[in-house]
């Protein structure tokens, strides 16, 4: 009964180890994102002045799981229509998921951007922006682009800032509206984690997109 009792102990104290290392890389990774990528993040009321060709504005579902509009999906939309209209940014690259015809993520968004002043000719649509890889990658090697203006919320910012650095896109970030932080919790949590899953997606397993197609430069 003590040899067991000894090897349960045993077995508790490398399994609080393990746990106890995992949070340490996690911290870790997270406080190398956002200090690596701070001096990149912008908010909207410190002008996000200078001007930019393009903007890339991060897909998000219209609606929560709850059937309520999603306000991390009409921060992004708000913010785009005013830095558009402000000339702050000539064009918007609409980047998300279009899994099947009833589910089309940049679609949606151009749609409620034409109603906040948006021209048709101001947007491209990309289609298989089914990541935040994804989306600036394709950015890079579908429509030729080298510097953009990325839109999201804050705590998204830095993992998109983060990859654009690995990809060699210069970038800056522009804060998005979105929920408080009591309604964030879990947002926030599963962001830790994908921060630190990109960490092996850009440096062990080296990740390709979903989906790169032919290039299509951008006529600006």
């Amino acid at each position: 009964m003590n040899n067991y009792n000894n090897q349960l102990v045993r077995w508790l104290v490398r399994l609080f180890s393990l746990l106890c290392l995992g949070f340490l890389s996690l911290l870790m990774g997270n406080f190398w994102f956002v200090n690596t990528t701070s001096d990149k993040v912008i908010k909207p009321e410190n002008g996000c002045s200078r001007n930019y060709e393009v903007a890339l504005v991060f897909g998000t579902s219209q609606f929560l799981r709850s059937g309520r509009p999603n306000p991390h999906y009409y921060g992004r939309i708000e913010l785009a229509a005013l830095l558009y209209q402000q000339g702050r940014v000539k064009h918007l690259l609409l980047s998300g998921d279009n899994r099947s015809q009833y589910y089309n993520e940049p679609a949606k968004m151009q749609q409620d951007l034409l109603e906040r002043g948006v021209p048709l000719e101001a947007m491209t649509l990309d289609a298989a922006g089914f990541s935040t890889f994804d989306s600036l990658k394709r950015s890079q090697a579908v429509y030729g682009l080298n510097e953009l203006l990325l839109i999201t919320q804050g705590y998204h910012l830095p993992r998109a800032l983060f990859i654009a650095d690995h990809l060699g896109l210069k970038t800056a970030g522009c804060i998005a509206k979105g929920p408080k932080w009591s309604a964030m919790r879990t947002v926030w949590f599963r962001e830790m984690a994908a921060r630190l899953n990109t960490l092996g997606d850009l440096y062990i397993w080296q990740r390709k997109p979903n989906v790169l197609g032919k290039p299509q430069p951008l006529e600006l």
